[in-house]
């Protein structure tokens, strides 16, 4: 029998979550209305979709199959729904952006007023993740990204060069020091922040990171969240590897042991090459320069 189409998108959002509560709030629906519709579901195809334990739901094969035919057309249906967009493309709609969680939370989002300001007619998606989305399948309409975009067919600029450095708060080193060099760690709590999956930076700076955190040291925490490291740099609980765009404008932040420098890398904006002309786009390409300017000139002059 024909597979019913919306409990088709209730396995596609479950299936993404990974829990019928996270797929609920997704979609707003009712944890009982979203059972009902995989139940639904597996019984119209005979077939069991999810394994069912504590910790959430995992999909057995059959679910896979199914999980991969629904990502593609999920995937394809975003795909027109964007180039519908783009054929009335004009200085307002939606613009869907993507970037890691450390510089969208702390860097872009606070800025985002200012955007809003001059272009009040454009409204942001902003996706947050350290996964590389599919930019040619309109997964995204542009990311900021760490390092040079693998896919094809996508414009790729260069924005800023960046380099991850030591810093601790001003009660920090009041009550600790300052560690001048590597050598004076052996004191000191390190913040690292820890990659639940593949990070987003450059190889030869994971490389650095994970080289230099294993200096001699008093102890750790580590956090899978970067804001999570900055405010707990900021509290003065130890000392955090930053990226430059994260501690440039924080006045609390000192930079200490000026000899451990990572390798530069460069910040990207991407966009499909359909969207060289659209104006959105263009208008957010601009915006990001702009900040990224007005950074450099107050780090200068600080």
């Amino acid at each position: 029998m024909p597979t019913d189409w919306d409990k088709l998108r209730v396995f596609h959002a479950v299936a993404e979550a990974g829990s019928l509560t996270h797929a609920g709030e997704a979609l707003h629906l009712s944890q009982s209305a979203v059972s009902r519709q995989i139940r639904g579901l597996e019984e119209s195809l005979g077939a069991t979709l999810f394994h069912r334990h504590a910790r959430g739901l995992i999909l057995t094969e059959q679910g896979e199959l199914l999980y991969g035919a629904a990502r593609d057309m999920a995937s394809r249906l975003n795909l027109a729904a964007a180039r519908i967009r783009d054929a009335k493309d004009r200085d307002g709609g939606e613009l869907r952006v993507s970037t890691t969680h450390g510089l969208g939370s702390l860097w872009l989002a606070p800025r985002l007023g200012r955007f809003f300001t001059e272009y009040p007619d454009i409204s942001i998606d902003l996706v947050l993740t350290e996964q590389v989305l599919d930019l040619p399948m309109r997964e995204a309409d542009v990311a900021l990204m760490l390092r040079e975009p693998e896919q094809a067919e996508l414009i790729r600029r260069p924005l800023t060069e960046a380099a991850i450095r030591f810093y601790a708060s001003r009660g920090y080193i009041e009550r600790y020091g300052a560690p001048a060099s590597s050598l004076d760690f052996r004191h000191h709590r390190l913040i690292s922040y820890r990659a639940e999956q593949k990070s987003p930076l450059p190889v030869a700076v994971t490389d650095w990171l994970a080289t230099t955190m294993e200096i001699e040291h008093k102890s750790d925490l580590s956090v899978n969240n970067y804001f999570a490291v900055m405010q707990a740099a900021e509290s003065g609980i130890g000392i955090a590897p930053l990226p430059d765009y994260l501690s440039a404008l924080n006045p609390d932040l000192v930079q200490v042991a000026p000899d451990l420098v990572s390798p530069n890398f460069t910040i990207y904006i991407a966009y499909a090459e359909e969207l060289r002309r659209s104006r959105r786009v263009l208008a957010f390409r601009d915006f990001v320069l702009a900040e990224l300017a007005t950074l450099r000139s107050s780090a200068a002059a600080g």
